[in-house]
């Protein structure tokens, strides 16, 4: 379908960008790579929406493939982990300002091998697991010659719950045998392999101490990827899917376990800590590329008899408001980077609840300006909004709802007050 003449996708990262990082999270280290990665992201990948939009991952996969090379050739692979591990040695603060720059396209942080969820496997088996899953499938994820994913969340149970779910794994002999129904297990669809939450010990009195974490090949038999999930109408496939996964007596390895027995909530948690500083950068940078293309379009848009769209006050408000909002999230999540860099996550786990719920709804806020300012040119194709706007609307749900996180910060506020917040 041949794009309007008069509105290109093919955009430039808004000119305000290179003054957004404030110099109080800047460092020298940044200083060096943010130029790269911004002109990556600029003249490599948003060039290829165009067919993105049009089609599914797989159609655009070689050429991102090509992408990914020229990441390595320039250095700037896997940022997110430490020098002794091939990345750039950055800290939780500095890579979230990367990631805010990646998360101005769709598929930035695929091209650099920080994707979700593969980036968060990672993390999980770097720091928990043993050597022969680090030899076997970490290595390579690492090299992005394999993709993983992540089975938590079943249809049968609330997903805000985790503690709640019925997948069991039960050993025999040298083995677990895996039985369970889960969904929203995101890229399953080409992935080696899925790291899956299940039960191992279901009558532990803790309920905490329930589940564990486990890899399981996805060549296993008895693991079938049922379908790739619609959403809104979209299920896409390879990275960019959502699957509906069955584990039918799936036999693995007990060595296949990550850490230890009962361990996989706490895992879970330690996940997510930084997990949520990722997210919420990237959906920064997805604000600030929606905000640009809102402003383009106010600033072009002709009304009739020589009046531009942004010269209607009802599109300034858009404007001021979407601004000052990003600025405002920007502050908050770097913030907590910073308390977690120096305190650790634990520490920051009411910022990490305020920033989640926070700025996916400024990302909401933002989106639909954004789509309302276009028109019926935002609810097409021909720019990358309506696909933010129907794939984004998850982030008030995944990794906690906004419900949830609230009562969190709510119910430690009024400790404060001497209220015993406890449902009675």
């Amino acid at each position: 379908m041949k794009i309007p003449v008069n509105f290109s996708i093919f955009v430039s990262i808004s000119h305000h960008l290179n003054s957004q990082f404030m110099t109080i999270f800047l460092t020298p280290k940044l200083e060096t790579v943010l130029p790269k990665i911004k002109a990556i992201v600029q003249d490599q990948i948003i060039p290829l929406e165009a067919d993105f939009l049009q089609h599914n991952f797989s159609k655009v996969k070689p050429k991102l493939e090509a992408i990914r090379q020229l990441v390595k050739q320039e250095g700037l692979w896997n940022p997110h982990l430490s020098s002794a591990h091939g990345g750039l040695g950055l800290s939780l603060v500095e890579f979230g300002q990367i990631s805010e720059v990646l998360g101005h396209t769709p598929y930035g942080h695929y091209c650099f091998n920080c994707n979700a969820p593969d980036i968060g496997n990672q993390e999980l088996i770097l720091g928990n697991a043993s050597e022969h899953i680090k030899d076997t499938f970490l290595a390579p994820l690492l090299k992005g010659n394999i993709r993983s994913c992540f089975s938590m969340t079943e249809p049968e149970f609330a997903g805000s719950n985790p503690t709640e779910m019925d997948t069991s794994a039960v050993k025999d002999g040298d083995n677990y045998i895996i039985n369970g129904h889960k969904w929203f297990t995101s890229s399953a669809d080409g992935a080696s392999f899925a790291v899956v939450m299940a039960n191992t010990n279901p009558d532990a009195e803790n309920k905490y101490q329930r589940a564990s974490m486990i890899v399981v090949p996805t060549d296993t038999k008895g693991f079938e990827l049922v379908c790739n999930i619609p959403v809104m109408g979209e299920a896409n496939d390879d990275y960019f899917s959502h699957g509906e996964v069955r584990y039918t007596n799936c036999k693995v390895p007990l060595k296949n376990l990550i850490g230890i027995e009962g361990a996989g909530f706490s895992l879970a948690q330690q996940r997510l800590g930084p997990g949520r500083i990722h997210h919420c950068m990237r959906w920064i940078g997805i604000c600030e590329r929606a905000f640009d293309l809102m402003c383009k379009h106010a600033a072009s848009r002709d009304l009739g008899n020589g009046v531009k769209l942004g010269q209607k006050q009802s599109i300034q408000n858009f404007i001021a408001e979407s601004r000052a909002e990003i600025n405002a999230a920007r502050f908050m999540v770097l913030h907590t980077a910073l308390k977690i860099d120096n305190e650790g996550a634990k520490a920051a786990r009411i910022e990490i609840s305020t920033i989640k719920f926070y700025v996916a709804n400024v990302l909401q806020r933002v989106l639909d300006r954004a789509v309302q300012t276009h028109g019926a040119l935002g609810l097409t194709d021909y720019t990358v909004l309506s696909f933010w706007y129907r794939h984004e609307r998850a982030a008030r749900i995944y990794d906690g709802p906004d419900e949830v996180h609230k009562a969190a910060l709510a119910r430690q506020i009024l400790k404060g007050y001497g209220l015993n917040t406890k449902v009675v």
